[in-house]
Order: structure tokens, then sequence, then C-alpha cells
């Protein structure tokens, strides 16, 4: 069985584990390096980017992250995530993990009171694919390797880059389990690569 962790520091990580679950994989909450031990795949959940990365700090995970990152381990980051993951943020002289070949702005899509939901044709995943975008960010620009998979408004919504995948919204607050399942289809690619 597939173990996907899911950084459990903050945002919707209750949601993220049970579609985890649903597909039938092993949800594993990650609070510290100890249980990114024998991770196939792992998830960075939405919550506020600063604050996430005080907690990456604190509790000594960044490092950890990285490392498994240039492992090949697949990670899927949502709202948050996707910044975590970029290697620029706009208007910031240091990325976070800086590992995924995009330029991310913060916020670009309002406050929290801007908040909506949309239906989206993603591509690989499916059509009407319900999108709830939360002080969402968006990606400015990708690098030449980086599949664009969804846009809204011509802005970059959801990318891959090899091993990660990128995703301004929170798939997790709905019930559609179609991107999750794309994320678990590269784990379980990376890790059949392993095994043969």
């Amino acid at each position: 069985m597939l173990k996907i962790g899911v950084l459990a520091l903050q945002g919707a990580v209750r949601e993220h584990i049970r579609q985890i679950e649903e597909l039938g994989c092993r949800a594993i909450s990650v609070k510290s390096a100890e249980d990114l031990k024998e991770l196939n795949g792992l998830v960075l959940p939405g919550g506020e980017s600063t604050t996430m990365r005080k907690l990456l700090d604190r509790y000594e995970l960044l490092e950890p992250i990285r490392a498994l990152a240039a492992g090949g381990v697949p990670m899927f980051g949502t709202c948050a995530g996707l910044i975590l993951l970029a290697t620029e943020i706009v208007g910031y002289d240091t990325p976070h993990l800086g590992v995924m070949d995009v330029v991310v702005e913060r916020n670009s899509f309002g406050r929290q009171v801007d908040s909506f939901e949309v239906e989206m044709s993603i591509s690989g995943v499916g059509e009407d694919i319900p999108a709830v975008f939360i002080r969402a960010p968006h990606i400015v620009a990708a690098g030449e390797n980086v599949e664009v998979l969804a846009k809204h408004e011509e802005r970059i919504v959801l990318a891959r880059d090899g091993q990660f995948l990128g995703c301004s919204f929170h798939p997790e607050l709905t019930e559609d389990l179609r991107i999750m399942k794309y994320f678990i289809e590269m784990v379980r690619e990376h890790t059949n690569v392993l095994v043969h």
C-alpha cells in the first residue's frame, strides 16, 4: 500500500487525509522528520505560507523535505503548498523549498471575502472539476519543462513539473477525487520505476 504523507502543521490536513484514504492509500500525518521516512509521496496543504515556513523551521522540516524532493519523491502543493514548492515568489528574495520551476504570486485572487468556486477543465484529469479558491496564489511564469494543466482567467492555476504538482485552489474541500487520484498515479508511476 502506498504511503502518502500530509504535512500536518496547518491547513486542511484532515480533508487531504480523507481523500488519500478514500483512494486506497495509507495517509501519514507529518509533524517531524521521523514521519517522512519511507513515504512514497508528500502533500503540502494550504494555510498561510509565511506561518508554515516558520513552523517548518521550528520543527526542522525544511531540509528533510528538500532531501526527499532531491530523492525524486512526488509532492503535491495546494494553495500555500504551491508557494512552498515554487523556486520564486513575487516580492520575496528567497523561496521556501524552491524545488518546482515556477514563479508564484501570493493572494492574487483577492482576500478571504473574495473566495469563489468554479468548475474547470483540467488537462489529463477531466471536465467540470470543482475548484475552490481562497486567498489563492497563481503561477505567474512556468519553466520550459513545466506542463500547464489548467488556467482560470488566463492565470495558471494547476501545473506539473516532473515529480511536482502545484495547485492554486483547494481540491480537498470538494467531494471530487480526480486531482488527488492524478497525484496518486504520479506516486504510483514513481514507485513502480523504483521497484523495477
